[in-house]
């Protein structure tokens, strides 16, 4: 069983990837974009936020790595609309190029440290003190604000207009609304949640590496499937639940993850352990429906027999 410790972590870095999510869900769900920036994106906000917070700035590298990840979204969204470059070689070509800018920006250094400069969460333990869970506070409160801001601009204009894009892009651009501008916007606003939550991060374990980001994408797509399933987002209209469902199956993920570390398996292992559980997760409404058609043939062909033998016996 795990303990509270755990759980407490588990939680926490739930919230942090929670952002990852929620970004994935915007480009992902809401635009239809495979947006591959991500994981450029994410060791980007790491990088920016560890070396400014270094220099003594800890919120401001929060704002400026969420700055950067909404520039990269622009990158990505440049070659796709106004260079067509598909959007999955667009995010392919930004993240590349992201690796030397991500290890200029850390100094040329491959990682980073912060274990003896401030950071939001240890001022806030000096705030609050060791006995108050001020680790999950601060990235339980992030985690919810980001989800509920994000839910309120999809219901202005704008974020109908996103919405629309994604649905029927033909349609949007027949009602004269600038299909490029929307999905800029769109990218814009996904990647800098990705380049927040890598912000939050790094202040988190007090540290920057260059090879944070690899994998964001799949981790961040297990916990919205995770999430989806377990909610059933999916058969459920209301943006709310689908963007709630975005933070809970990232901390879902997270205890998943937590468990296999308790069982002894070793790390190397946790991204294998990632591709099949979201695998799993995508194809669990195609094999629920099989299940569900081999029941009710099973039974149907169970009353036949019944019938069959009831004539005969008659």
């Amino acid at each position: 069983m795990l303990n509270l410790a755990i759980l407490t972590s588990a939680a926490e870095l739930g919230c942090v990837y929670a952002l990852v999510a929620l970004a994935l869900f915007l480009s992902f769900r809401i635009l239809d974009i495979a947006d591959l920036t991500t994981d450029g994106t994410f060791t980007l906000g790491c990088a920016v936020c560890a070396t400014v917070t270094a220099a003594g700035h800890p919120f401001a590298g929060l704002a400026l790595a969420t700055l950067a990840g909404a520039a990269a979204g622009f990158v990505t969204a440049l070659l796709q609309t106004r260079l067509g470059v598909p959007s999955i070689l667009a995010g392919i070509i930004t993240n590349t190029g992201l690796y030397s800018i991500n290890l200029a920006v850390m100094g040329f250094s491959s990682n980073v440290s912060l274990v003896k400069t401030p950071t939001m969460f240890t001022l806030a333990r000096d705030a609050f003190g060791e006995d108050v869970p001020y680790r999950l506070l601060i990235t339980g409160v992030i985690a919810a604000a980001v989800c509920v801001l994000l839910v309120l601009f999809l219901g202005t204009r704008l974020g109908l207009s996103i919405r629309a894009t994604g649905d029927n892009a033909d349609m949007v651009r027949a009602s004269s609304i600038n299909t490029a501008f929307t999905v800029t916007v769109g990218l814009c606003l996904a990647n800098a949640m990705t380049g927040l939550s890598g912000a939050v991060l790094a202040q988190y374990q007090r540290t920057a590496d260059i090879n944070l980001g690899s994998g964001i994408v799949v981790i961040g797509l297990a916990s919205l499937i995770i999430g989806e399933t377990l909610l059933g987002a999916a058969r459920r209209p209301s943006i709310w639940v689908k963007a709630g469902a975005a933070v809970v199956g990232s901390i879902v993920y997270r205890l998943i993850m937590a468990l296999a570390l308790r069982a002894n398996i070793r790390s190397e292992f946790l991204k294998l352990i990632s591709a099949v559980i979201v695998a799993l997760a995508i194809a669990a409404p195609t094999l629920k429906a099989h299940y569900d058609f081999r029941r009710s043939r099973s039974k149907a062909q169970a009353a036949l027999e019944d019938r069959e033998r009831g004539r005969a016996g008659c």
